[in-house]
């Protein structure tokens, strides 16, 4: 077998595969074995029906289709590996020449990924957020870690702003009739929260214990999702939320620290390597944003096409599990089915593009990837889908997507590599050296890091 490759333009190949009848003759000899084993000859047993009986009771032409069918993909595979292609989904392939006794062939038009001439990353220049902690920033998580270890009493007077309370709600449509999916009681809340439905904080403050408020809103799950309703609110209970005293005392209760300047000091460290780790994203989507503005990317329409399907798809089962409608969706968002479609159309286009730029610069360097880089990042995906690592570890497994996750991987060190070799400055004028910062926000050594990867 041979094969050779034709560009019909930047993201389509045409494939032409040629093979010599001599090597299909054992794919056509598997056929007839195949074949006869599943008919039936008075005279011969299943599986030892001679050929000449095979052609004279199914045909010739039967076993070679069979044969070809058989042996097809194999040579497909063989050919791609052969011309180093990665197709970008499924071909489209035309049997040119099958004449029995005569070699073979084969054409193939396929998608695939454009190769990108990227820009000199030294042009590339990016302004961040500063990674300031302000003393504002230590006093809204202090006051968090005071509201954590709050206490609550009972109280008799009207509903008030932070209060703890239990409330009982009632919804029904505007002609009255209760909407029996809508009814609750005894239900925990904090009010100005908002956590619940809108216009609950108001109806709450001021109102007394045993006393009732009805007020107008839109509910936002289930199948009235976005309908207009009435909703009685009830009060059952009030409790008054008591802080701590920011002293050694908390503290100690509170944390590992012993004074109060010890973890001001720790959640300064804390929100910084945050903001820090805030920077890098920033920096990746900008400098990513800035290459894609500078580099022409030739997409397949093909791809393009059932990408959209796809997130279309994704979009209807959200809106679904969400017990919300498009049209409320688009309501909401305030855009017509062309804005959406616009704009879908332009997420795609930006998120395939990123990826050819990646991948480009992945075979670029050749990178490479070993075991305990693919574990750590499973392990990572693992927890921020929520799941047990186990059993995504066996989800990927069964589908095959480890070699989605190698993808990931690479991209990964294809997009860090684009920003270390740009500038990234934050607002205040410092430039910025991602290549020294760690996973968890904290600054190293570069040749440490260096050396260490």
């Amino acid at each position: 077998m041979k094969s050779s490759t034709e560009t019909l333009s930047p993201t389509r190949v045409k494939l032409t595969i040629e093979v010599p009848f001599e090597e299909f003759k054992p794919n056509l000899d598997k056929a007839y074995k195949s074949i006869s084993s599943q008919i039936t000859v008075p005279g011969f047993r299943k599986g030892k029906v001679p050929a000449a009986i095979v052609d004279q009771r199914i045909g010739r032409a039967a076993v070679l289709d069979q044969a070809l069918n058989d042996a097809l993909p194999g040579w497909y595979n063989a050919a791609l590996q052969e011309q180093s292609l990665q197709p970008l989904g499924q071909p489209d392939i035309d049997l040119t020449k099958f004449e029995d006794g005569e070699d073979i062939q084969i054409t193939a038009e396929l998608d695939v990924r454009p190769t990108i001439e990227l820009p000199e990353l030294s042009t590339i220049e990016v302004e961040v957020e500063d990674a300031e902690v302000t003393d504002a920033d230590i006093d809204e998580q202090i006051e968090s870690l005071r509201e954590r270890f709050a206490t609550f009493t009972e109280v008799d007077r009207p509903a008030a702003e932070g209060d703890s309370v239990t409330i009982d709600l009632s919804a029904s449509r505007k002609d009255g009739t209760p909407i029996e999916e809508a009814q609750a009681s005894g239900l925990p809340y904090v009010v100005g929260k908002a956590t619940m439905i809108e216009g609950l904080d108001e109806a709450l403050i001021g109102l007394s214990k045993g006393e009732s408020k009805t007020f107008e809103t839109k509910l936002v799950g289930g199948d009235l999702a976005g309908e207009e309703v009435d909703v009685t609110v009830t009060l059952t209970e009030v409790k008054e939320q008591h802080l701590p005293e920011v002293d050694e005392e908390f503290v100690q209760m509170a944390s590992e620290f012993d004074t109060i300047e010890e973890l001001r000091e720790d959640l300064r460290e804390r929100l910084t390597r945050g903001k820090r780790m805030e920077q890098a994203a920033e920096a990746r989507d900008l400098v990513l944003e800035q290459i894609l503005d500078k580099t022409e990317v030739p997409l397949p329409e093909t791809l393009v096409e059932t990408e959209l399907k796809a997130r279309r798809e994704q979009v209807q089962q959200q809106l679904q599990f969400a017990g919300l409608t498009f049209e409320g969706y688009l309501e909401d968002q305030g855009q017509t089915v062309d804005e959406f479609e616009a704009d879908l159309e332009r997420g795609v286009r930006d998120s395939i593009a990123a990826q050819f730029v990646l991948d480009q610069v992945v075979e670029n360097n050749e990178f490479g990837i070993d075991d305990q880089e693919l574990s750590a990042h499973i392990m990572r995906r693992a927890q921020e889908s929520g799941q047990d690592p186990n059993q995504f570890i066996q989800h990927i497994m069964e589908h095959n997507h480890v070699p989605e996750m190698v993808g990931e991987v690479m991209r990964g060190k294809a997009l860090a590599l684009l920003v270390e070799g740009a500038t990234v400055k934050d607002k205040s004028g410092n430039v910025l050296d991602l290549a020294s910062l760690r996973a968890d926000g904290s600054v190293g050594d570069a040749a440490e890091e260096e050396s260490a990867s």
